[in-house]
């Protein structure tokens, strides 16, 4: 099984309007500066205590984001969320930075 996505496989999806959570793993103040297109701010080191909540769907797909190739933080929350018993769980692992390298748009 293949637990990342690419970023042109993650747009196809978007716009289809495929059902996914799309996770981003940064700290609230990075959320807030800019997020990919609807996705849930779920920091990684509070997803031990919010994942249940906001992601009460152990069945969707979840796709995790942070910053870039060098972020860490969407690797560990992928983790946890598998551990946990999420089923679906993928990782974007480019990040943020190849999203708008791409020219994608960030909602704010």
């Amino acid at each position: 099984m293949n637990d990342s996505i690419q970023r042109d496989e993650l747009k196809k999806r978007l716009d289809n309007g495929d059902p996914m959570v799309l996770v981003e793993a940064l700290p609230e103040r990075h959320f807030h500066s800019g997020h990919l297109p609807g996705a849930i701010n779920i920091p990684h080191e509070e997803v031990s205590a919010l994942a249940g909540t906001a992601l009460p769907d152990k069945d969707v797909t979840i796709v995790v984001y942070c910053a870039n190739t060098g972020c860490q933080n969407s690797r560990i929350a992928a983790g946890f969320l598998r551990g946990a018993g999420y089923r679906n769980v993928l990782e974007y692992v480019e990040g943020k930075a190849d999203w708008q390298e791409a020219g994608y748009p960030l909602e704010t």
